[in-house]
């Protein structure tokens, strides 16, 4: 006869499948260890400050000439 338990045996770490939810799994990794220098995050801010920028003048320029160009061709012909 089989004896069947609710509990099962506690295994390895390694045995056990991937789960995120698994103490073992959760690592005390920060994305803050893989920023090298305070230099180096200025200057990714400048970069999205510059990129932002642009950004903010081409839809500005695009919500200004969108419309002249539909006026233009809708009433010119």
């Amino acid at each position: 006869m089989t004896f069947i338990s609710a509990k099962s045996k506690s295994r390895e770490a390694e045995s056990h499948p991937a789960n995120d939810n698994h103490l073992s799994a959760l690592a005390d990794i920060s994305i803050l260890e893989f920023i090298v220098d305070d230099d180096d995050v200025a200057d990714i801010a400048r970069r999205a400050e510059r990129l932002g920028n642009a950004v903010v003048i081409v839809m500005a320029l695009c919500l200004i000439v969108a419309p002249a160009i539909y006026l233009t061709l809708a009433y010119g012909l």
